[in-house]
């Protein structure tokens, strides 16, 4: 979604930009700051198709930037740990199985048992 939106938002650029360069210039040069060209608010009425165009390319392109923000922002604050599985970070046998299961240590013989011990009679 965050793709289809950002390819989105690389065209209204475009489209913005070529709609602002089309329209014609309301004041030439330096002469703008004296006010002697255009009054700001002539007799010119609503603006031009263009005008009005590139009123409504803007706030498409505002509301854009800003479903992108948000999605960004939610996508930067999910954890890596969330998407982390937990079952394989916990043992699925008992503690008691896989000690059962682990080799035995090897034990030391057992000691003879107690036997009478046989005499031998002693030399004469």
């Amino acid at each position: 979604m965050t793709s289809t939106l950002l390819v989105v938002q690389f065209v209204l650029a475009i489209i913005l930009t070529i709609v602002i360069l089309l329209q014609k210039s309301s004041s030439i040069g330096l002469g703008a700051y004296s006010g002697s060209n255009e009054s700001l608010f002539g007799a010119k009425g609503p603006g031009n198709f263009l005008t009005k165009a590139t009123m409504a390319l803007g706030l498409i392109f505002i509301i854009n930037t800003v479903v992108l923000g948000y999605m960004y922002n939610e996508k930067r604050n999910a954890s890596a740990i969330d998407n982390v599985k937990t079952e394989t970070l916990i043992p699925s046998t008992p503690v008691a199985a896989t000690e059962q299961s682990a080799p035995a240590a090897p034990t030391a013989p057992a000691a003879p048992t107690s036997a009478p011990v046989p005499t031998v009679p002693a030399a004469k």
